[in-house]
């Protein structure tokens, strides 16, 4: 059976793109999409592939909001977000209360919830007394934001309103020259994993439901085929069999001389707290209305290797 399928090429699923990994009684049938998040919203709203890789928070959005997919416990992409706060120079995370902040593209981006656990979790910041500025919209159509949310006006660009003082900071916008909120922004990252086990995960892989309800052994083989492709790649990655590391692979070492662990488990019970951390985060800022079962949100696929 082919399974029309959506994720971007990367070291951890690279076996799976070039054909090396495939899942037991079944192929997978790659699209490639760019920029990814056009698959994204394609899935939540049309459900027009089988298996697609998703930001994590919009999953829980779209679960909350009755989408008839399910998330395999794959986590494709994790990462750090302390840098991915920007503002001018002589500005505190504090200095954000009372005043307005940009933020690409829409609030339940899963940078951006991140981004904002950091400046509530390890600065103190009150999220709810910042106003703040979205350049586009929900991925999940059917949510609506809190008061403090608001569309940016027609044509404002917000690395300008940055620049021109109209905004105090942005999230995850392209704006290099202004620098971070956060100083030393990637070794605060690295403090984070230390000190409290802070280790964000960005993307997870999502199947249809009605697939799963007709073959019930789906989950458990893509599953297993993701698991084995990733396995390989760390197993390159510790042994040094990477020729021109990337800043991703160079920071999965970094995890890894950390944790002295797999830098990208898979499986609920390896990452419950973290999973946990963020659902926290979405409930503080009103991207999920009720706390769900940690357990519902993911398929069944079998006892891990």
């Amino acid at each position: 059976m082919r399974l029309r399928t959506v994720t971007r090429t990367q070291g951890n699923n690279a076996a799976l793109k070039d054909g090396t990994v495939a899942p037991d009684g079944f192929e997978f049938a790659f699209e490639e999409v760019d920029p990814l998040p056009r698959a994204f919203r394609r899935m939540v709203r049309g459900l027009e592939y089988d298996v697609c890789e998703l930001a994590i928070t919009t999953y829980l959005c779209a679960k909350e909001h009755g989408k008839r997919f399910t998330a395999l416990p794959v986590f494709l992409v994790r990462g750090f977000h302390h840098g991915a706060v920007v503002a001018p120079p002589g500005v505190a995370p504090k200095d954000l209360e009372g005043r307005r902040a940009g933020v690409n593209r829409g609030y339940t981006v899963t940078t951006g919830v991140w981004a904002r656990g950091v400046l509530a979790d390890e600065h103190g910041v009150d999220l709810d007394q910042v106003t703040w500025v979205l350049s586009g919209d929900e991925h999940v159509a059917e949510y609506l934001p809190p008061p403090n949310v608001v569309r940016a006006e027609e044509g404002e660009d917000l690395a300008g309103s940055l620049r021109a003082g109209r905004l105090a900071a942005a999230i995850g916008i392209d704006a290099r020259d202004v620098g971070t909120l956060i100083p030393d922004a990637e070794e605060a990252g690295y403090a984070a994993l230390r000190e409290r086990g802070h280790y964000p995960i960005n993307h997870l892989v999502v199947v249809r439901d009605e697939l799963m309800a007709e073959h019930p052994e789906l989950a458990g083989a893509v599953f297993r085929a993701f698991e084995e492709a990733k396995d390989s790649y760390v197993e390159r990655l510790r042994s040094g069999a990477i020729e021109a590391p990337t800043t991703v692979d160079r920071m999965h070492l970094r995890v890894a001389e950390i944790t002295g662990a797999d830098p990208l488990p898979y499986g609920v019970e390896p990452n419950r707290r973290v999973l946990e951390e963020l659902i926290d985060h979405a409930l503080a800022q009103r991207i999920l209305r009720e706390r769900p079962d940690l357990d519902s949100l993911f398929a069944a696929v079998g006892a891990p290797d």
